[in-house]
């Protein structure tokens, strides 16, 4: 009976040994195995066999990518502007022996260190910089934060800050001069419309000047020309009835005493001071005008001529109207 009994304990303790020998590591973590509380060696993801009652497990590192949120706190920037800032560490373990042994509480120390440095560079900063000039804040810090948990095992790969809250007055202040500024930009388009407008008009009535004095000069020039032939036909057809009537023509004499009086009753009806005329206007009045003329000319014309020609016999003339008047 005892040695049944015996046996059966020998066979419980067996398979409570087989069991504890046995370990089973999950992908994304590894273990550290401690033999009598001292560290040996870190078990990769997988199966691995142990010696029972005396190695045991450490701890259970994980070594995926991890996010920690840093909680918010109220940072003094250096116009003393106070912000309410928080944000999120990305990190990795990198060796498990050195994340379970180098530091006692990892994720409360990695909170710690970046709410330290996140002061520090945000107290350097003014409040405009500090909302303006978030990458280079995260810049500082990554190199900061990696370089203080690198003993640690940890690979920092990112930090980002992910929120500044200005107190509510400065932000009112800021929302007045962004409103301000955007009044300013906006009267300032307007002006340089209305001066661009008022450009182009000058330009247009500059051009539309330029062009009717352009206009008035070329108008003048054809009036002068069209005077200036005018007066050349005037002159050609003087000189042509002045030779006519040197060479005896009486049909020139006639045709220039005849246009001379139309024209100067044309005149006469034209005068805005005339309001009735009376003139002789029979044609025989005209015709004996023009006979007067025409017997001076012929006495004019009884001078021997050159080539000793004797004068041509005088023309009967008819009667003038006027005469027994």
């Amino acid at each position: 009976m005892e040695g049944i009994i015996f046996a059966v304990i020998l066979v419980v303790l067996a398979v409570l040994g087989v069991a504890t020998s046995v370990v089973t590591v999950k992908q994304g973590y590894e273990y550290t195995l401690e033999r009598l509380g001292k560290y040996t060696t870190t078990l990769k993801p997988g199966f691995s066999l142990i010696v029972p009652f005396i190695d045991r497990i450490g701890h259970r590192m994980n070594m995926m990518e991890q996010v920690l949120d840093i909680p918010t706190q109220e940072i003094i920037t250096r116009d003393n502007a106070v912000v309410s800032v928080d944000g999120v560490v990305f990190y990795q373990v990198l060796d498990a022996a050195k994340a379970a042994y180098e530091v006692s509480n990892l994720t409360a120390a990695v909170t710690a260190l970046t709410q330290t440095n996140l002061r520090t560079v945000m107290g350097a900063l003014d409040l405009d910089e500090s909302l303006s000039k978030r990458d280079e804040i995260n810049a500082r810090l990554l190199a900061v934060i990696d370089n203080a948990t690198a003993p640690w095992g940890l690979k920092v790969t990112r930090v980002e800050v992910r929120d500044i809250q200005p107190p509510n007055d400065i932000q009112n202040a800021m929302a007045r001069q962004m409103k301000a500024e955007r009044e300013k930009r906006a009267v300032t388009l307007e002006a340089e419309g209305l001066r661009a407008a008022a450009i182009l008009k000058a330009e247009g009535e500059k051009q539309a000047q330029i062009l009717e004095a352009e206009g008035r000069r070329e108008a003048a020039f054809r009036d002068a020309e069209a005077r200036e032939r005018s007066a050349e036909a005037e002159a050609n057809a003087t000189a042509m009835v002045s030779k006519a009537i040197a060479e005896g023509d009486l049909q020139a004499i006639n045709y220039f005493v005849a246009l001379k009086y139309t024209e100067a009753l044309t005149s006469f009806a034209a005068s805005p001071n005339a309001k009735t005329i009376f003139m002789p206007l029979e044609a025989s009045s005209l015709i004996g005008s023009v006979g007067g003329i025409t017997e001076l000319v012929k006495g004019l014309g009884d001078t021997p001529r050159p080539g000793g020609s004797p004068p041509s016999a005088p023309e009967p003339r008819p009667a003038s109207p006027w005469k027994g008047a």
